[in-house]
């Protein structure tokens, strides 16, 4: 579940930095109230949290992970 949850994250993640690097829009700052308000760092941190665990997922036996799903 928790594999799921960060996977989720580094979705979000990636879709604002498409964003930020495209169009210049961070959908993240838009949503919170800016870069520097405490719920879009919290939500950039958690990010970053979630991408620092999926990297565990380089070294999981690929069939356990099939079997989760």
């Amino acid at each position: 579940m928790l594999d799921r949850i960060a996977l989720a994250l580094l979705i979000i993640g990636g879709i604002n930095w498409g964003l930020l690097g495209i169009f210049e829009f961070d959908l993240v700052a838009f949503i919170f109230g800016g870069q520097g308000a405490p719920l879009s760092r919290i939500v950039y941190t958690l990010v970053a949290v979630s991408a620092i665990w999926c990297i565990s997922l380089f070294f999981k036996d690929r069939e356990f992970l099939s079997d989760a799903a």
